[in-house]
């Protein structure tokens, strides 16, 4: 059986993050996320999402997410002191939709929250919580192997380099010559 999340659509909270599920009043700080360039950096080459994509298509998505995959989706995460909001976190089925045993590990956030350690502290919240509630058996993420910070984010929270592969793109993004990469963590034999 699947937590859901409480009235407050809290999903868990760590020492300094409260992971919650989006609503429509998260609209104008997803443009904000989504327009910052170098948020958008190794996604878009810095294009932001367009206010019509966001209102109309992400946040929708988003919202059904949480009903078509349940314990899985895209969470806000807000700083449990002033209450900002700081990005999301993700733990998002594989791209055929079905989760089965295993989620993609994802995350974005703010400038303002870069660099003190709050992705590894959601991600490993995340982690935690996929295999011991969700029972899965899998998290895996990728990544450019370019970025640097998210590679490291991706290790301390546990996860290991599975492999590089290589994608084509209609509109590369610097950088992309040098592959994605794959990193997994298994959950552990009990």
């Amino acid at each position: 059986m699947v937590d859901v999340p409480g009235p407050d659509g809290v999903l868990l909270e760590t020492a300094r993050l409260r992971l919650r599920r989006f609503t429509r009043a998260d609209l104008d700080d997803l443009v904000a996320l989504d327009g910052d360039p170098e948020v958008m950096r190794y996604l878009t080459n810095g294009r932001p999402t367009p206010l019509p994509v966001v209102r109309g298509e992400l946040l929708p998505r988003l919202l059904r997410q949480y009903d078509e995959t349940p314990g899985l989706g895209r969470w806000a995460a807000i700083d449990r002191v002033g209450g900002d909001f700081l990005g999301w976190f993700a733990l998002d089925p594989p791209g055929d939709g079905v989760a089965g045993n295993e989620a993609e590990l994802g995350y974005r956030l703010r400038r303002a929250a870069w660099g003190r350690g709050l992705a590894t502290e959601g991600s490993r919240a995340l982690v935690r919580y996929a295999f011991d509630t969700l029972g899965l058996h899998r998290v895996r993420a990728e990544t450019m192997a370019v970025n640097t910070r998210s590679r490291r984010v991706l290790a301390k929270s546990g996860l290991r380099y599975v492999r590089t592969f290589h994608l084509t793109w209609d509109d590369p993004i610097p950088g992309s010559e040098h592959g994605e990469v794959e990193y997994e963590v298994r959950r552990p034999a009990c």
